[in-house]
């Protein structure tokens, strides 16, 4: 903890002073050369205890991340620091100092300043300072919270004429002492200002990020004291008119209006790992908050110069799902990040109903600890929600991994948004507009997009012919009244198809394209839209999409997963895969279906397959959240595998034959009775050498033995009332599952 006492100031100051003006500040410098006072000092911090402690929060994207630690202070102008008369200025100043600290701040529980008066903070060693701060930084709540310095020693400066008799309100509650240093400070260059990312993250200035140039001016990241809390970003409304609109996630909140918000903190080039501090705006009032899907709406306390450039991104509240999805954001308070997700996201509730949007994993990039509350993109560079949470980030705890984890994110709907509060003020003349591009930049004359919205959704059987439809949209002013399809199909020619109508802006119409014969294994459709209105699009990031199938042109085997759902069937997804390559997949799904019986029909060629449920929150599908299960019956209904009692994976092998297997005994099949069973159950095997087993209607083993006689006698006694399933595998490799039911 800190303890205060009083030194004697021997440090000299340097004449030379660089400026970081780490919020909007109005010019000028402070006098170093005045009377030097006494320091506040706090002692050195336990950086193994804060290392053992951020070893467990940096793992989750709802902690904060931290890196400093916040001391409670009651520090005043009346009573503590120095009074001065200076050049004809009254003068307060009061230095503190942090052990070991690497970058410090403070806040104001009170900021009141007459007209004339100025205050800065600065470095002890005038390496930087923030200033100067006047009545224009005042904020509502009456507080204000100041930028981040990288000192260990900071001086606060206030100063007025003395013909000015109204004298300041300044109180002092919090002192920020750093122990995660700022990149290009002290050798740390893998670290940001306010935390360090994982190496599989991608800086907004690669590459990738070409196309997402405007959109990231929008986004920011968040400090809150010792926190670099979360991220968020600036929002258009329908007036377009510039108001400082800020979404965030909910559960971020603490108080918005003692944040910092720090915009254009990224790295020039792709490889970086430094970031200015110098362009951030101190508080904001909040305007919405709902737990419905994890929102926030903050107005800032200023609107952004035109010197920070940003942007105020577009949003579309319609609930459409997207082809794919972008996130821009600051993992684990580190400089701009961007991540993509190639695939459709799933709309779902989850955790007490939170409507959200799943991102099964991020094909490229990642989100961390930090991120939560940034926005995620459809590819028309339009917002469509927050981060939520999740489990996604790079492999490792540690961070360092060059991967991704290939876990899933959430993001709060942001058309379930609109109906809890957004609306209110994103569309404050209730126009009944629900898509808006961004502003001052986003409005395109000529823009059109195109999705693929009917394909085959699982594996075709046998050489079919196909359509694909595609889905043409105005996303442009003008109206749209011609454009050319060009596709191509398995990497074949391309192929030309043209549209012509009216479609206003918005509008959208479905085509067919030219009907093509399958192939054995996978297909793909590559459509590209271009020369809307017969001239170039002025947005080429929304004009290409493409779609892959299986198609299965041999034998074929049909098979079938019936699985029954527990309470939290957001948490359960499955894939059915051969060679690596996924045939059929499913989930997630609803929550609080406990009971619902989902069934899938599946077409295999012969041949081997991996089957593999997961489950995000590691306990299974049975038996802490109802009583789920999931069985694999073959072409004739026998269960030829069954589970849901496991952790976070169950994975099985299942070999389809054109056959059911070599039957020993083609006129004779698995009996049992009397059915239902009271204390005895006689079994007439199919042969007389297997292996029997009892299961629950689960998948657990209640029962099994090595058969080796044609007929057996099993004691039910101790069986619970309820169904069974008896499992037999003969010697010959043939399996046969019968189900059964027991009564007492």
């Amino acid at each position: 903890m800190n303890r205060l006492n009083t030194l004697l100031w021997t440090v000299g100051l340097s004449t030379v002073c660089i400026v970081s003006q780490a919020q909007i500040t109005y010019g000028g410098s402070p006098w170093h050369e005045g009377p030097r006072p006494g320091a506040i000092e706090f002692s050195a911090l336990d950086l193994e205890a804060l290392r053992a402690e951020d070893d467990v929060t940096d793992r989750y994207k709802e902690a904060p991340w931290r890196f400093g630690v916040e001391h409670d202070v009651a520090l005043n102008a009346l009573e503590h620091g120095a009074w001065t008369v200076e050049n004809g200025h009254r003068v307060w100043r009061i230095a503190v100092h942090a052990e070991g600290a690497v970058n410090m701040s403070v806040r104001f529980d009170q900021f009141d300043v007459p007209e004339g008066g100025v205050m800065f903070i600065y470095a002890a060693d005038a390496s930087s300072v923030i200033g100067a701060l006047d009545h224009r930084n005042m904020k509502d709540w009456g507080g204000l919270a100041t930028g981040i310095l990288a000192t260990s020693e900071l001086v606060v400066e206030y100063r007025q004429p003395l013909d000015l008799q109204d004298m300041p309100s300044l109180s002092i509650d919090q002192i920020v002492q750093g122990y995660r240093p700022f990149s290009g400070w002290l050798h740390h260059g893998d670290r940001g200002p306010f935390g360090s990312s994982g190496s599989c993250n991608i800086n907004v200035n690669c590459p990738q990020g070409d196309d997402w140039q405007v959109e990231k001016r929008s986004v920011a990241l968040i400090v809150s004291g010792g926190y670099g809390a979360c991220t968020g970003a600036l929002v258009n409304n329908t007036a377009n008119d510039g108001t400082p609109y800020f979404l965030t996630a909910n559960h971020c909140l603490g108080n918005p209006g003692s944040w910092v918000y720090y915009f254009n903190h990224e790295s020039a080039t792709c490889n970086g790992t430094t970031a200015p501090t110098n362009q951030s705006i101190s508080g904001g009032t909040l305007l919405v908050a709902e737990n419905g899907a994890d929102v926030a709406l903050i107005e800032l306390s200023q609107t952004p110069p035109s010197s920070f450039n940003v942007q105020y991104a577009g949003w579309d509240a319609t609930g459409v799902v997207p082809d794919g999805t972008v996130g821009i954001h600051h993992p684990g308070g580190d400089i701009k990040k961007i991540c993509f997700d190639y695939d459709s996201p799933f709309p779902q509730n989850v955790f007490g109903g939170t409507a959200v949007w799943y991102i099964n994993e991020w094909e490229d990039g990642v989100t961390e600890p930090g991120s939560s509350g940034s926005p995620l993109f459809d590819l028309n560079h339009r917002i469509i929600g927050q981060l939520y949470g999740g489990t996604a980030a790079c492999t490792g705890f540690d961070q360092n991994g060059p991967e991704n984890n290939g876990e899933p994110d959430w993001y709060g709907r942001f058309n379930v948004s609109w109906n809890l509060g957004l609306s209110d003020y994103l569309d404050p003349t209730s126009t009944g507009t629900l898509v808006l591009n961004g502003y001052p930049v986003g409005a395109f004359a000529n823009d059109a997009s195109v999705s693929i919205t009917g394909s085959p959704e699982s594996v075709v059987c046998g050489a079919q012919d196909v359509a694909i439809e595609v889905t043409i949209s105005n996303t442009g002013e003008s109206t749209l009244t011609t454009c050319l399809l060009e596709y191509s199909i398995n990497g074949g020619p391309t192929l030309q198809q043209s549209w012509g109508g009216s479609l206003a802006q918005f509008e959208s119409e479905t085509v067919t394209l030219n009907a093509f014969t399958t192939v054995d294994g996978v297909n793909t459709v590559e459509v590209t839209l271009v020369t809307p209105n017969g001239v170039e699009d002025e947005n080429n990031a929304n004009n290409t999409a493409e779609v892959e199938f299986s198609s299965f042109t041999g034998t074929t085997v049909g098979y079938s997963l019936n699985m029954v759902l527990d309470n939290w069937g957001s948490e359960t997804t499955w894939t059915l895969k051969r060679f690596g390559q996924t045939v059929y997949s499913g989930g997630p799904y609803s929550d609080f279906t406990s009971g619902q019986v989902i069934t899938e029909s599946f077409c295999l060629e012969e041949g081997c397959y991996q089957f593999r449920v997961n489950d995000s929150a590691g306990n299974g599908m049975c038996c802490s959240s109802g009583n789920g299960s999931w069985s694999i019956l073959d072409a004739q209904g026998n269960v030829v595998e069954t589970g849901g009692e496991f952790l976070s994976v169950q994975q099985v092998q299942i070999c389809a034959e054109a056959t059911s297997g070599t039957e020993a005994n083609p006129h004779r099949d698995l009996m049992a009775f009397p059915v239902p069973a009271n204390h005895v159950l006689n079994v007439v095997w199919p042969e007389s050498n297997g292996h029997a087993r009892i299961l629950d209607m689960v998948g657990r083993t209640v029962d099994e033995a090595q058969v080796q006689s044609p007929e057996s006698q099993w004691d039910t006694s101790d069986w619970a009332s309820g169904p069974y399933l008896i499992s037999w595998n003969g010697a010959s490799g043939t399996r046969q599952v019968k189900q059964i039911s027991v009564t007492h």
